[in-house]
């Protein structure tokens, strides 16, 4: 395991400073890693989003992002096991959105998390990208406790929504 992968696209830098209060936490929940339970995961990310003042655009661009990063622990991490567990943390921030998902999948390697070229036009291997051009930040890597995998995003409430180019 090396390192970690990290996206930062804030123009004031990483989310957090000295001066910053700690986030408002609004939802935690536990769920088995299994593609159909994302359905029950989708709506509370989405009224978390609003309730941080995201429009339905950003609402929903923050749900595709959330939602390709839990395909991929079940799918890249779990291998599709179905006893793995994803844990989903949602805070609020004065000026945004901060999500956290939490696994026990194997450690992953945040060097070999990349998207396929965009030109190869296919199915799939696209989650990693939507994350990276949605969300604000993006660090992945290790738990504290080295028994799974981290993953930590941010987005800006700033009014501007992402839209695919």
């Amino acid at each position: 395991m090396t390192g970690a992968w990290s996206v930062t696209k804030l123009a004031q830098g990483p989310v957090g400073g000295p001066t910053e209060p700690p986030p408002e936490p609004l939802l935690e929940l536990r769920f088995p890693a299994q593609a159909d339970r994302l359905k029950l995961v989708r709506g509370s990310i989405r009224a978390a989003a609003r309730m941080c003042g995201f429009n339905d655009t950003a609402a929903q661009n923050i749900v595709l992002a959330v939602d390709e990063a839990c395909q991929n622990i079940i799918v890249h991490g779990y291998k599709g096991r179905e006893d793995g567990e994803i844990v989903l943390h949602l805070a609020r921030r004065r000026d945004g959105i901060q999500v956290s998902l939490v696994d026990s999948a194997p450690l992953v390697d945040p060097a070999t998390i990349t998207p396929r070229a965009l030109t190869d036009i296919r199915p799939g291997r696209l989650g990693s990208y939507f994350i990276r051009e949605i969300m604000d930040t993006a660090d992945y890597r290790p738990r504290p406790d080295g028994a799974g995998n981290l993953l930590e995003m941010f987005k800006r409430l700033d009014g501007t929504p992402w839209q695919a180019t």
